[in-house]
């Protein structure tokens, strides 16, 4: 399994379009075969840093995925939709393996009943 973990750099003055744009991938994305985990715009800090962040089984799966996600509807419109509003400014996918499984669990925090 890999993480693709997709860095934004936006345009602050059009926060609200990244935030629509974000929602039609959380209806795409997961439809097109990707686990998305989610996306995350701007709020404290920064105003230009946006994240989005799925699964992919492999790389090879993530090529099927991305022709899948050009073919769907929603997909070609929000592509399309980003290049007419011109509010991602630059854009960096990076790929990576989990390496700290497995994971203790979560500890409750003390006074608290589970």
């Amino acid at each position: 399994m890999l993480t693709c973990i997709i860095r934004y750099d936006i345009d602050p003055t059009k926060k609200a379009q990244f935030e629509r744009y974000a929602q039609n991938w959380g209806q795409a994305i997961p439809r097109n075969g990707a686990q998305l985990i989610g996306y995350y715009a701007p709020h404290e800090g920064s105003s230009t840093l946006a994240y989005g962040i799925y699964n992919i089984d492999s790389l090879a799966a993530y090529e099927a995925y991305r022709a899948r996600l050009a073919a769907d509807p929603l997909g070609r419109e929000n592509y399309e939709f980003a290049q007419r509003e011109k509010f991602i400014l630059r854009e960096d996918r990076t790929f990576l393996k989990l390496a700290s499984a497995p994971h203790a669990p979560a500890a409750s925090p003390k006074g608290t009943r589970p």
